[in-house]
């Protein structure tokens, strides 16, 4: 087995290192002491990512992204996820996967123009009410005609407040199955703006500080039939068909964050002095830093390992549930342990430590809770036997 990476995969991370280092992490203080990353800083960021070749990496080379493999994606979300989320997440923008099953129209009015950077996406699953078990939806689209009528609430929505149009998933029937009724799902491509449909605050959070959720309200919203992303009733469909890689992108992403806290408590353990010697030669602490290395090498193998069976089509839903359930508990250990070697400066505005720490406890619950991927995993292991 080679583990060795490509000259390219090597250039990706160096290019991508640099710019994170050079261009975003600059700006982490003010975003972190206002709580919001402001409108011409965000346009002056994005540009420069643009002009860079990483807006958009994610996507395909045929409709003008970067077509990176997934496991040169990896790589890549793993460097940008050194700095604070909201300045990659809004600043390098890496378009829904889903967007691909646009077709005719579609392509033009949506998917191309966000490759490129012109226009914002936001995905609307997550209800009040719902949260993991998207079958529980409330908010329907009901089709009347040549149009579709929307009502319901969506909540939890990314930067829904500056988007240009929402990816939404809504109840559009009910289907007779073996287990009884059962909803059938539709995903719609909604414009901002359309009447019947508002973007109202959301909440605030402990984590990710400038980043924004909003809560989405629709009150007899009406949209054309061709509003319709894939094929009516079929959203299920669409959504395992292109989704199925965002709890990879966390698992990534928890790498980055975990391999900056690391290198912050090493440089802290040879630095701060104690009874007469470095820190880090009592047992206490070289062996926490031991432990943190072997977590995060375990989280890198099973995500990189994740990423490689995607890339060979042979990728099930278990591997990302792994991945996914093992970077996030590493990240909460990895944080933890930094700031406890760090004592009490751990826990001040000087470092970033505190908000690496801060920021890890989210990605436990979005993207489907460490419940939700042991649920999956052993479902996996028993289905096979019966179970």
């Amino acid at each position: 087995m080679d583990f060795s990476l490509t000259e390219e995969q090597q250039l990706i991370i160096k290019t991508t290192r640099d710019f994170v280092r050079r261009e975003l992490c600059p700006h982490e203080a003010e975003v972190e002491a206002s709580g919001r990353l402001r409108p011409e800083l965000h346009a002056q960021l994005k540009a420069k990512a643009i002009a860079a070749g990483l807006y958009a990496a994610n996507m395909p080379v045929e409709v003008g992204g970067g077509g990176l493999d997934p496991v040169s994606w990896v790589l890549y979300e793993k460097e940008l996820s050194y700095t604070s989320y909201v300045l990659h997440y809004a600043c390098v923008g890496r378009p829904s996967n889903i967007l691909l099953a646009c077709e005719g129209e579609q392509r033009e009015r949506y998917l191309l123009p966000t490759v490129r950077g012109e226009r914002t996406e936001c995905l609307a699953m997550t209800e009040p009410g719902a949260g993991s078990d998207l079958r529980g939806m409330k908010t329907t689209a009901v089709l009347q005609g040549d149009e579709l009528v929307i009502n319901g609430t969506k909540h939890f929505i990314s930067h829904a407040d500056h988007s240009d149009f929402v990816i939404l998933f809504a109840a559009s029937g009910e289907e007779n199955t073996a287990r009884g009724p059962r909803r059938r799902i539709t995903a719609l491509l909604v414009d901002m703006g359309t009447p019947g449909f508002e973007v109202l605050p959301g909440y605030q959070n402990v984590s990710h500080r400038g980043y924004t959720n909003s809560i989405l309200r629709f009150t007899d919203c009406r949209v054309p039939r061709s509003a319709v992303l894939g094929e009516l009733h079929k959203g299920f469909e669409v959504a395992n068909t292109w989704l199925g890689a965002t709890r990879l992108q966390v698992a990534a992403g928890c790498l980055g964050r975990a391999e900056r806290a690391l290198e912050l408590a090493k440089q802290w353990a040879v630095d701060r002095v104690q009874f007469g010697q470095q820190i880090g030669k009592f047992q206490g602490v070289g062996f926490k830093l031991a432990d943190m290395a072997v977590e995060l090498r375990a989280a890198e193998l099973l995500t990189l390992e994740a990423a490689w069976k995607l890339g060979q089509g042979t990728a099930a839903e278990m591997d990302m549930a792994i991945a996914k359930l093992k970077a996030t508990e590493m990240l909460a250990m990895v944080a933890d342990e930094a700031l406890q070697i760090h004592g009490g400066m751990g826990l001040m505005s000087e470092l970033p430590l505190e908000r690496i720490w801060r920021d890890a406890r989210i990605e436990r619950i979005w993207d489907g809770t460490s419940e939700v991927q042991r649920h999956i995993i052993s479902r996996s292991l028993l289905r096979p036997l019966g179970g």
